[in-house]
């Protein structure tokens, strides 16, 4: 019996119990949710009891995923080992693996070796890169990508479904055109067989495989807007239209599934997305990729999609994926990872503040405590960051002197404490 079976039945599995415990939730309430397609728990059943059980949906906190992964001109799996603790250590409550260099199965491998948190992928790219191009895939090489991934213990399956050829004219009149990979494989496809989506035409079977390994479909954004121009564009609702349907038909056959969103979005289009996606998507759980809400700051893209992440988590999307500083320039070394982790868990916990989720002010009102009483050492417990806010923080003033470092005899909290 898989996840969404229990729940459908009214009955609570560990999994579930974690994710009340976790989330200070009733778990007769974490059952009901999933029964609707609410809420997901992404665990391929050959990975219970091997890793965390994470709650994305309605009513939990915000999270937060990191994508790792190697890439023709860089591939060491040593290193993406890294990069997956550096990940966890900082926070992530999931990480992707979107390996596109050698040996995809063994790096693969090691991310899910490592990870204590779920772990997904985008099948996709293995078929087109083994194939040695996107148009000498199969449909039967798409299909044994994901059965070979669920296979392998992987949690959620990144599936570009909802493309279909009549999405193509509308994206004729895009500045930027289609910025997934997957959905310009899977467009490249199409466009030289005359076929549709395979993965939509198949996807009774991919749903057969999802089931049986108890893998989280994350049906993907293949039309995601990749700049300001193109957001929320006619391509892009068409797909998000598809994307609802397909998410009711796996709801029925017992699979979980979330639905992915942009992308590129301008400030004031970020509350009309996520509704578009929760009414289009029956209340499905969103996870978005930033949103990234302007396009010129290389170089400062885990900022521009902090920004949008907390917007997109306040008006109720449910999962973000982080972005690093290195977005648009390269792959992300260590510190980006760290860095990227921590922006969109700042995104994540002010959204969650802001709804006015059950105990979320709490961590802050604690370190409004600790700074009222200059008790240094409780604020680095209480820091996101311990390690650089003690590195930042310095030995100016020493800890356990009454002042802080800018102000010194003239802190304003001192003051009005004396007064």
């Amino acid at each position: 019996m898989n996840l969404l079976d229990a729940a459908s039945r009214g009955k609570t599995t560990a999994a579930m119990k974690e994710v009340a415990r976790d989330e200070g939730v009733a778990v007769a309430r974490i059952a009901a949710l999933m029964k609707r397609g609410r809420l997901v728990i992404p665990m391929n059943r050959l990975r219970r009891g091997r890793v965390r059980a994470v709650g994305i949906g309605d009513g939990l906190r915000t999270k937060v995923n990191a994508n790792v992964g190697t890439s023709a001109r860089a591939s060491d799996r040593a290193f993406e080992r890294k990069k997956v603790r550096a990940a966890i250590e900082a926070g992530a409550d999931a990480v992707m693996d979107l390996s596109t260099g050698r040996d995809i199965d063994s790096t693969l491998a090691a991310v899910l070796d490592t990870s204590t948190v779920p772990v997904g992928t985008v099948p996709v790219y293995q078929a087109a890169i083994e194939a040695g191009d996107p148009t000498r895939m199969t449909a039967r090489s798409i299909l044994d990508a994901v059965r070979r991934h669920a296979r392998m213990g992987v949690d959620f399956l990144t599936l570009h479904c909802g493309i279909r050829q009549a999405a193509v004219p509308l994206l004729r009149k895009r500045l930027v055109g289609v910025v997934s990979r997957g959905g310009a494989f899977l467009l490249k496809w199409m466009a030289c067989h005359g076929a549709d989506n395979p993965l939509y035409t198949h996807y009774d079977e991919v749903l057969d495989i999802c089931r049986e390994y108890d893998v989280t479909i994350s049906l993907g954004d293949g039309l995601r807007p990749g700049c300001l121009a193109d957001a929320t564009d006619a391509a892009q609702i068409s797909e998000l239209k598809n994307l609802g349907r397909l998410a009711a038909r796996a709801l029925k056959r017992g699979v979980q599934t979330m639905i992915e969103g942009p992308g590129h979005v301008p400030i004031d289009q970020i509350e009309r997305n996520v509704r578009l996606e929760k009414q289009y998507c029956h209340g499905a759980p969103f996870y978005v990729l930033g949103p990234i809400v302007t396009d010129v700051a290389p170089g400062y893209d885990h900022i521009t999609s902090a920004i949008g992440g907390a917007l997109a988590a306040w008006h109720g999307a449910n999962f973000l994926c982080y972005v690093t500083r290195r977005e648009h320039l390269g792959l992300p070394d260590i510190d980006d990872v760290r860095e990227g982790v921590y922006a969109a868990r700042i995104a994540a916990h002010a959204a969650d503040v802001a709804r006015g989720l059950k105990g979320a002010r709490n961590w802050d009102d604690e370190m409004s405590r600790a700074r009222v009483g200059l008790d240094w050492d409780r604020m680095f417990e209480l820091a996101l960051d311990p390690k650089t806010a003690g590195k930042l923080k310095g030995k100016t003033p020493a800890r356990g002197e009454d002042t802080c470092s800018m102000c010194g005899k003239y802190c304003s909290m001192k003051i009005f404490r004396d007064l």
